[in-house]
């Protein structure tokens, strides 16, 4: 290290108001007065008059996550100041959505912009959806930027013809995608069995694509953790 110890912490906010730090491990958020959701516990530092309150998703939130082991909890911040987000290392994207929607599986969804909406949906398929434990996703829509949590580098592929991809590795997807689960699930596949695709998806849409990652992060208790 040849610089000056001081020369490195110098430096100032600079750039976009929502943009990844270099490394794209992390997000750098600018708040003037307003307010942005993220992942409950991302934040890693932040500098400024800032709060952070925490936003459950109430007794139906509950339900979801013992069903599925899905669900979001997210963190309203606001104030004035910059804040960062980031967890466990994991590679960043951000999608800028201009009056648009982008849905996002609940683990990867890291922060929204000021100014973007979000709800809960969900990913058709009966009982194999349930075994897949992927029914419920965050769908975001409006203008601004979404951060994703990815395992490694994503993967973008097209939706113009149907792709399968193991529940455990999309991440998102654009509006306007279907999305179905296929699966041979027997009943039977559940007896001695403790991982396995036993279900994936199916995401069909001309001029969308659906965003993987290049490793499977199993929800918690879906039972399908692999050691």
């Amino acid at each position: 290290m040849t610089l000056p110890l001081g020369h490195h912490a110098s430096g100032q906010d600079a750039g976009p108001p929502f943009a990844l730090e270099e490394g794209e491990r992390m997000v750098r958020a600018r708040l003037d007065g307003g307010e942005m959701y993220a992942k409950q516990g991302s934040m890693v530092a932040y500098r400024g008059r800032v709060d952070f309150a925490y936003k459950g998703q109430g007794v139906g939130g509950f339900l979801r996550r013992a069903v599925t082991g899905e669900g979001q909890d997210l963190m309203k911040v606001s104030g004035r100041g910059t804040v960062w987000f980031a967890e466990s290392g994991s590679h960043v994207s951000i999608f800028h959505l201009d009056r648009d929607s982008l849905t996002v599986n609940g683990r990867n969804l890291l922060a929204l912009e000021s100014g973007l909406r979000f709800k809960v949906t969900t990913t058709s398929g009966g009982l194999g959806a349930m075994v897949a434990g992927g029914v419920f996703n965050t769908e975001v829509s409006g203008t601004g930027g979404v951060a994703v949590l990815c395992l490694g580098s994503p993967l973008v592929l097209a939706t113009d013809e149907p792709v399968c991809v193991d529940r455990d590795a999309a991440v998102a997807w654009t509006a306007g995608v279907r999305t179905r689960v296929v699966s041979t699930f027997k009943l039977g596949n559940l007896v001695g069995r403790s991982s396995g695709e036993l279900a994936q998806v199916e995401y069909t849409g001309r001029g969308g694509f659906v965003v993987v990652q290049c490793g499977e992060i199993p929800a918690a208790g879906t039972g399908s953790e692999r050691h």
